[in-house]
């Protein structure tokens, strides 16, 4: 397959060793499983970081697609064990064509009952495909640096969630009908969701490592000036206060979301 967007191994995942793939990409550890991970990003330059790392640290190969740039997304995900759609500084309300296209698109995993994992935008576009609304805070509050969630009653029962989490949002997403409130916070009601047995959307970004925190205080340093926004320098202490504890979530939660260990906060916490 051609690969629509050239990522080494030392960019993802910096020296962990990836197994040997095929020559479709997959590493598969029995037959008929794939172990290929589709991932959606909105910018070229945008890094899957802690997620990407877990991924092939774990013998997965990422398909890395940017569809805003006119990568296709493909018709099934027969070939792939899940799909991850990440963030980006734009809207899920916006019209430009290929956000109208890869909110529609997101019918296939839902349809097929494959793994989905939404981060920030990737939760937002989720909703609204199942029919929620996406708005701002009705006080403007941007959600920039490491703040408290807390589980709900479901969230609590499906696995241990970290004190504090990693956000940069200023929109939220309404529950869609049928989907379980997972985790909250004082400021964005749905933190985490899950509809069906395998879709999930948060709204925090699990993904970050000290490198991307910087870039992004770097590059979006004139929004943290916004009510609600952390200042740089407290992202970076709030990383090293909190980080391990969100990439420990992180660790059990894509355990989980890829079957490898059973539902349950006790089997979760391991």
């Amino acid at each position: 397959m051609e690969k629509y967007f050239s990522m080494t191994t030392e960019d993802v995942a910096g020296r962990l060793a990836v197994p040997a793939a095929d020559q479709d990409g997959d590493t598969d550890d029995a037959p008929g499983r794939s172990r290929k991970i589709l991932i959606i990003v909105h910018r070229r330059e945008s890094q899957p970081g802690a997620v990407g790392q877990w991924l092939t640290a774990n013998g997965y190969s990422l398909d890395i697609r940017c569809h805003r740039f006119g990568d296709p997304l493909p018709p099934t995900l027969a070939a792939h064990a899940g799909a991850i759609v990440f963030g980006g500084p734009m809207s899920a309300n916006d019209p430009d064509d290929y956000m109208r296209s890869e909110i529609d698109w997101l019918a296939v995993p839902l349809r097929e009952n494959k793994p989905y994992f939404g981060i920030c935008l990737g939760a937002q576009m989720l909703a609204k495909q199942l029919g929620a609304e996406v708005a701002p805070h009705q006080d403007n509050v941007l959600e920039a640096g490491y703040y408290p969630i807390a589980p709900s009653e479901e969230g609590a029962a499906l696995m241990r969630w970290p004190n504090s989490v990693y956000q940069w949002h200023n929109e939220g997403f309404a529950l869609p009908s049928g989907a379980k409130r997972l985790a909250t916070n004082a400021s964005f009601e749905n933190q985490a969701m899950q509809y069906g047995e395998h879709a999930f959307g948060v709204q925090f970004h699990p993904e970050m490592t000290l490198a991307i925190i910087h870039r992004w205080t770097t590059s979006g340093a004139h929004r943290l000036v916004a009510p609600g926004a952390h200042p740089r320098q407290e992202h970076i202490i709030g990383h090293h206060i909190h980080g391990s504890g969100q990439r420990a979530w992180l660790d059990r939660f894509l355990r989980l979301w890829l079957g490898h260990v059973a539902v349950g906060p006790e089997a979760s916490a391991a």
